[in-house]
């Protein structure tokens, strides 16, 4: 029996032995398979706009989203997708391009187009043209994307490439480039504006004089002095208030109001007036039972522009809360008529601006960011506190009497896009955590160009 038992072992032994040495030998090979064109080509599905508005105050917005079809190759392999963008349609060169990505979808920015409307030679001076006299911040740009299995690399690589499609891409113009007007070194400072530089001092505008500045501020009961540089080192009192300026002079007293302070270093003089201009009306206010929607001051444009929520009915603009000065638009042309017949309007929200330079006006619908939330109105129990866009992304408030509790910022008062802030850094999360507040008054700043925002607390 032992003699037997051995002898089977060596035979299985053997075996194995065989069976080992066919694996080893074939350890190198690998199941090959050939791939084939597409069947179904990668396409884009996106619905694109017939223009494209590029500013680099909103670079970071979102320009457009790149959607396209999964293509199938009939293998079971990972396919990877570039998008491509190009100023030119054969794409002699790739002036964008997102990397090998595994998503049927990319975000091109602003700054993306930005970056292509460069190589077009594109600008934003309203003076200047082509050679040809064709305006010259306007033009086309390319974009394609190319879906490929594996890497995309390598003798039997198989590509499907979309259809190319045009972007209509234009610069909005810097009209207020030859207005001159830039914010200055000058700010005003105070218990009645800052709390004594809790936050950035209010700025003061050039003008058309050199040495002369202007300020458009709200301001609560207190005192308040000018500076430079937001720093002490050069500053103005008023020591005797007889509107003079004195260097380290006296605090000057204020009253809580909405005021044009003029700032003249040529003869050490300062002025301050009374000088809010509101839009009042059945379509806003009950022409007057509630303060008017006020006009906040842009400078690059040098208009005043206001972000209102209307109901149906008629609406005027006047000059602090008062019939003094007013204008409607007798003729219902966009021309601002000193005591001009009433401007008929609908329900809905929209952007205003008043050009007193020229005596026009523009109304137009428009978005609104507003503040909600229990430190201002219970969640919506009544109307959001509404911010007014005075640059491109840029959204300021000032007078929000805000109460202990949170908020957040959301549009056209409804929870579709609402902004938080997850982590409490000062950056506006999507849909993010709620903002603590305490009681008091708040100059508001919401940038939507880098996501930040500012709650200015000035008492």
């Amino acid at each position: 029996m032992k003699n037997i038992n051995s002898y089977l072992i060596k035979i299985f032994f053997a075996i194995g032995s065989v069976l080992l040495f066919t694996a080893c030998e074939n350890d190198d090979f690998i199941p090959k398979f050939t791939l084939q064109e597409a069947s179904e080509q990668v396409a884009f599905v996106s619905s694109f706009s017939d223009e494209y508005l590029l500013s680099s105050e909103i670079k970071n917005n979102v320009a457009e989203r790149f959607v396209w079809t999964e293509p199938s190759f009939d293998v079971q392999t990972q396919v990877n997708y570039i998008l491509e963008g190009s100023t030119s349609s054969d794409f002699d060169e790739a002036d964008y391009t997102s990397g090998t990505i595994s998503t049927t979808n990319q975000v091109v920015l602003v700054k993306d187009l930005l970056k292509l409307a460069d190589s077009l030679d594109l600008d934003t001076d309203p003076k200047t043209t082509f050679a040809n006299g064709d305006p010259n911040n306007v033009g086309v740009v390319y974009f394609r994307v190319k879906a490929f299995p594996g890497s995309g690399s390598g003798s039997d690589a198989i590509i499907s490439t979309s259809e190319t499609v045009e972007l209509n891409i234009t610069l909005i113009e810097d009209t207020g480039a030859g207005s001159g007007i830039s914010v200055s070194s000058w700010g005003i400072v105070g218990s009645g504006y800052n709390n004594w530089g809790a936050f950035a001092d209010a700025p003061f505008y050039t003008t058309s004089t050199d040495g002369v500045y202007v300020a458009y501020v709200t301001l609560l009961d207190g005192e308040i002095k000018f500076r430079e540089n937001n720093d002490w080192t050069n500053n103005y009192g008023d020591s005797g208030a007889d509107g003079t300026l004195d260097a380290g002079g006296d605090n000057i007293v204020v009253s809580a109001g909405t005021y044009k302070i003029t700032l003249n270093l040529n003869d050490n003089t300062y002025t301050k007036e009374a000088y809010s201009w509101g839009v009042v009306g059945s379509g806003y206010n009950e022409w007057g039972a509630t303060p008017d929607a006020k006009f906040f001051y842009d400078y690059t444009t040098d208009t005043f522009k206001v972000n209102v929520k209307l109901i149906d009915g008629e609406i005027k603009f006047r000059l602090n809360n008062a019939w003094d000065t007013d204008y409607g638009d007798t003729g219902a042309d966009g021309t601002l008529d000193a005591s001009g017949d009433n401007i008929v309007v609908t329900a809905g929200f929209y952007q205003i601006t008043l050009d007193l330079n020229n005596l026009t006006y523009t109304m137009e619908a428009a978005d609104a960011w507003g503040i909600v939330g229990s430190g201002y109105n219970d969640w919506g129990a009544t109307p959001d506190f509404i911010l007014t866009e005075v640059n491109p992304g840029i959204w300021v408030a000032d007078g929000a009497t805000l109460i202990d509790g949170e908020i957040k910022f959301r549009i056209n008062e409804a929870w579709d896009t609402d902004y938080g802030d997850t982590g409490a850094d000062g950056t506006l999360d999507a849909g993010g955590t709620n903002i603590a507040v305490t009681a008091g008054t708040y100059v508001i700043t919401m940038d939507m160009n880098e996501l930040t925002y500012s709650l200015g607390k000035q008492n």
